[in-house]
């Protein structure tokens, strides 16, 4: 009785699971039920039914709902973030940079589309979920910033306000990759061959906003 006291009182027993126990299958259920139905509609019994296990099951790892988003935001953030990295550590200089992230986006919808789905419930919920997205992200979004920032002084990129354009950005990419219903009102279904047409299309609109007339990764006009 003390100890499950001890756990709700206390923090995520993140530090203590396995990879592939019953913690991480627990993230996982609710990472795909908070990414696809929304955090506010899943309840802590819903996802214990899922996952065949008594609602006490979840709360003896993560004492509160709150606190199952929180480990999740964590998990998820750390995830995108390493995904973003890989690609950024393989790619060149320049306008290479950009589309690297942007390809890298849409690899992750491709494959964990329920992730960028929780990237999107976060910030819709607002504070507090979306400011500890931001600030798990915030040394990438330094990063980024401080490159667009070196492109600008460079004369490859148009003047903009770095985070501002990173926001634009992002805001655009999530967007076309996770708005499903916005999608299909426009008449585009939510298909693998649509999603490579979208991630496209994105790349020639980014590359036509931010790169100078002659800049590296500019394409020649026909």
């Amino acid at each position: 009785m003390s100890g499950s006291t001890s756990s709700r009182a206390g923090t995520p027993r993140v530090g203590r699971r396995a990879p592939g126990g019953t913690a991480d299958r627990i993230l996982d259920t609710a990472l795909s039920s908070f990414g696809s139905r929304g955090y506010e509609v899943t309840s802590l019994d819903a996802l214990a039914e899922g996952l065949g296990l008594r609602k006490q099951s979840i709360l003896y790892w993560f004492p509160s709902k709150e606190a199952l988003l929180e480990a999740l935001i964590d998990r998820s953030a750390a995830e995108l973030a390493e995904a973003l990295e890989d690609s950024l550590a393989r790619a060149g200089s320049g306008w290479a940079r950009v589309e690297a992230v942007v390809r890298s986006v849409f690899r992750v919808a491709a494959r964990r589309p329920e992730l960028l789905g929780l990237v999107r419930e976060a910030g819709r919920l607002g504070p507090p979920a979306a400011t500890r997205l931001t600030q798990a992200l915030e040394p990438l979004v330094a990063r980024a910033s401080a490159f667009l920032e070196s492109e600008m002084d460079s004369g490859n990129v148009r003047r903009h306000e770095p985070r501002l354009l990173l926001l634009a950005i992002y805001s655009t990419v999530v967007g076309m990759v996770t708005e499903v219903e916005v999608l299909r009102a426009l008449g585009e279904e939510p298909t693998a061959r649509s999603l490579v047409r979208r991630r496209q299309e994105i790349l020639r609109l980014l590359r036509s906003a931010l790169l100078v007339d002659g800049a590296p990764g500019e394409t020649p006009a026909a």
